[in-house]
């Protein structure tokens, strides 16, 4: 049901003037569907203090609630035309009352830590890009269908957005920044291994699908406590992201999700002078896929000892300066990381061998992410102890990945387990820290153990022999023929 709803809703945007991208259209449905879902929240909120004796206040003023503006019902549980509103007074209302009114939760909010600042922030973020008020009646209609009263709803919804979230990535206009493959994401979480009561941090949030899946192997590493759940609801997952779009997603994703205010802070984390962290800003995990391959301005490089324009570096020095003593981190990055010889690159892979235990690189294939052509690995380090050893693991696939072929966690199985022991195979290894160049600190991933491939042979070749045996077959048949 969510998924025809969700194709229906991008039909309607696509004839609209305002949305003129998948982009727009993940943006677009956002707004809707959380003032949806934050209204089935309350109506369950007002059942729960019902059922123990006592009253909810909702956090909407009556005009603005859905069932008011939205979707007025007649007594047959019909929509109400004569009440609901559409074309020019619709969009209106949106724009000149209902948007002012939710922008005003930010500064009204107790804290930041409140489902009300949340609203703010979403709604002093976006705008409603829909022209048409009559589309957005359509889309309007479409998802008052929706229900996300059950467990399974909820879980059905949060999947979809993923979806939805997933085609932004693979349509272009830098899309693809906000999406890291989930089976990647959560192989990097099981490898990482964090722990509840532990706080856990990504610098460049994008669409929150490290919190996000964070949160799902925390949820069922064990049987919560009600302390469990408070803790993983408010003091478990931090996050930062510069962009709009990315932030708003984000966070709409981390509420889907049943987190219900997300930490996250609309901030460029590369502006924090790394010199100004102190042990209190510190996390026990970080998990992240830093944008790569961007550039930043000189006065952002002055926040960081090793000064370099690539973003990813940058990052990385964060994610290093930001962790806890003995606190671990799964970080991507392209690969060329691993051997590039200019100053900086040589400074870090200096810098991570000294102060962190890198002790585990995996070697993704090309294609990895949908969209980009950059080959990637991925660091996981804990902070504390110099690197001795690093084990590899090469990632390689009996095919190429692309939008209909994508990673999956069976792809990554294998990885998972030999990473345990560390042990060697056709596609792992170990070098020592003490046999790599010491000027360079090059970690080029070079698999001694992978077979030689038998090269293909050309067309050409293969024509000549089928030839050459024909000719032969042919003779021998003659020769039985002259025998008879």
């Amino acid at each position: 049901m969510f998924e025809q709803t969700f194709k229906n809703i991008d039909d309607i945007l696509h004839k609209d003037a305002g949305c003129g991208s998948e982009l727009d259209y993940v943006e677009q449905t956002s707004w809707v569907l959380f003032l949806k879902y934050l209204d089935d929240l309350e109506k369950d909120k007002a059942t729960a203090a019902e059922l123990s004796g006592k009253t909810y206040t909702n956090i909407i003023a009556k005009e603005f609630q859905w069932t008011i503006w939205a979707t007025p019902k007649d007594k047959d549980g019909k929509l109400d035309h004569h009440k609901a509103l559409t074309g020019d007074d619709l969009a209106d209302f949106v724009n000149i009352k209902l948007f002012p009114y939710l922008k005003k939760f930010k500064a009204d909010a107790e804290s930041a830590d409140t489902i009300e600042y949340k609203i703010g922030e979403i709604f002093s973020e976006l705008k409603n890009r829909i022209q048409s008020g009559y589309n957005l009646r359509e889309v309007i209609n479409r998802i008052d269908e929706l229900r996300f009263r059950t467990h399974a709803e909820k879980h059905e919804m949060s999947h979809l957005y993923e979806d939805k979230i997933k085609n932004m990535g693979n349509a272009g206009r830098n899309g693809g920044e906000y999406y890291t493959p989930r089976p990647l994401i959560k192989t990097i979480v099981k490898v990482v291994a964090p722990e509840i009561g532990q706080k856990i941090y990504d610098g460049a949030v994008g669409s929150a699908g490290f919190l996000v899946e964070a949160f799902e192997y925390l949820k069922h590493s064990k049987k919560l406590t009600t302390a469990d759940v408070t803790t993983l609801q408010k003091k478990t997952f931090y996050g930062k992201e510069k962009k709009s779009l990315a932030y708003i997603i984000g966070t709409m994703n981390m509420i889907f999700h049943g987190i219900e205010a997300p930490n996250i802070v609309h901030t460029n984390t590369l502006a924090e002078n790394l010199a100004d962290i102190q042990e209190k800003d510190r996390y026990d995990i970080v998990l992240a896929n830093p944008p790569f391959g961007g550039k930043e301005r000189a006065e952002v490089q002055q926040n960081f000892p090793i000064k370099t324009g690539e973003t990813a570096s940058l990052f990385l020095q964060h994610f290093i300066k930001i962790l806890k003593a003995g606190g671990k981190a799964g970080v991507v990055i392209k690969n060329t990381f691993l051997s590039n010889t200019d100053n900086a690159s040589v400074s870090l892979r200096k810098l991570l061998l000294e102060n962190c235990n890198l002790h585990t690189v995996l070697d993704l294939p090309g294609g990895t992410f949908t969209g980009a052509g950059v080959k990637t690995v991925v660091l996981f380090f804990e902070k504390g102890s110099s690197t001795k050893k690093v084990w590899f693991y090469q990632l390689n696939l009996d095919r190429n990945l692309g939008k209909t072929n994508a990673l999956n966690e069976k792809d990554l199985a294998e990885f998972v387990l030999l990473q345990q022991t560390k042990g060697e195979s056709e596609n792992s290894w170990s070098i020592y820290v003490k046999d790599i160049d010491q000027t360079t600190f090059d970690l080029s991933a070079k698999n001694p153990n992978k077979k030689a491939e038998v090269a293909l042979r050309q067309p050409q070749e293969i024509l000549e022999e089928m030839k050459a045996l024909d000719k032969e077959s042919a003779g021998i048949l003659n020769s039985i023929l002259e025998l008879i």
